[in-house]
């Protein structure tokens, strides 16, 4: 696990908020497991990130942003809990899902502004915030999946695609130069997937908002890899080994 400072208590900090979500809306085992699962995963994620990083302390915005990876874990147990009970092709209860990912959604504008305020912002932050948006576009794309069709999906994957397309591709794994249009895209990304969850827009246009959410995240990634690829170190072959002539 993390063995920056400060870590002990982020990680009580994200057992309490998911406890207390799990009383409130009366989790069964399933819902238990889903939380307390997924939350050891992305935490373990989060502490070898960290030491790729050599993160001595977690700073105040990188507590928030691991708020907002709880939140996710509490969302992913709403929806495999509702699943577990009825139909798994049933659409999550809407209330849950929408005001989760919505604090969530808000929360990922305070993490920024907090990291900007106290002056402590970091490449571990700033990638660490990359990946809870990913997390959470992936759970949110669940519910939504189920009662808009399995393409939304594309959506909560694409993240993940890229990911392990870099497995195969050591040059997809470069870093790549910050653009704030990345953050605006999974905004757009997060806020059409809260949308199509509740009942407050006809189911046209919300499947509508979705399409732009799909087009916007396969542009970012297009251009990223695009970016990648002509900037990809150029390796020349080598002469074949033999006698001078």
């Amino acid at each position: 696990m993390l063995t920056a400072r400060g870590v002990p208590a982020v990680a009580i900090l994200q057992v309490v908020l998911l406890t207390a979500l799990g009383v409130l809306l009366r989790w069964g085992v399933p819902g238990w497991v889903a939380a307390s699962v997924s939350l050891a995963v992305v935490d373990v994620a989060a502490a070898r990130l960290a030491r790729s990083y050599r993160v001595v302390a977690l700073g105040p915005a990188d507590v928030v942003t691991l708020t907002r990876v709880a939140l996710s874990c509490g969302v992913l147990a709403v929806v495999v809990e509702h699943w577990a009970e009825r139909a798994p092709g049933a659409s999550a209860p809407v209330s849950a899902v929408a005001v989760l990912g919505a604090v969530a959604l808000a929360l990922d504008g305070v993490d920024g502004r907090v990291a900007r305020a106290t002056r402590t912002g970091s490449p571990f932050g700033g990638r660490l915030d990359g990946e809870a948006d990913a997390f959470l576009l992936l759970v949110l794309s669940l519910p939504v999946a189920a009662a808009f069709g399995w393409w939304v999906l594309v959506i909560g994957l694409a993240r993940y695609v890229f990911a392990a397309a870099g497995l195969v591709l050591p040059w997809l794994r470069a870093q790549l130069p910050f653009r704030y249009w990345r953050k605006v895209v999974t905004a757009t990304a997060g806020v059409a997937l809260v949308v199509a969850t509740v009942d407050v827009v006809p189911d046209a246009l919300a499947r509508a908002g979705l399409v732009v959410a799909l087009a916007l995240i396969a542009e970012s990634f297009a251009r990223d890899v695009w970016w990648l690829w002509g900037h990809a170190p150029v390796r020349h072959p080598q002469p074949a080994a033999g006698r001078p002539t």
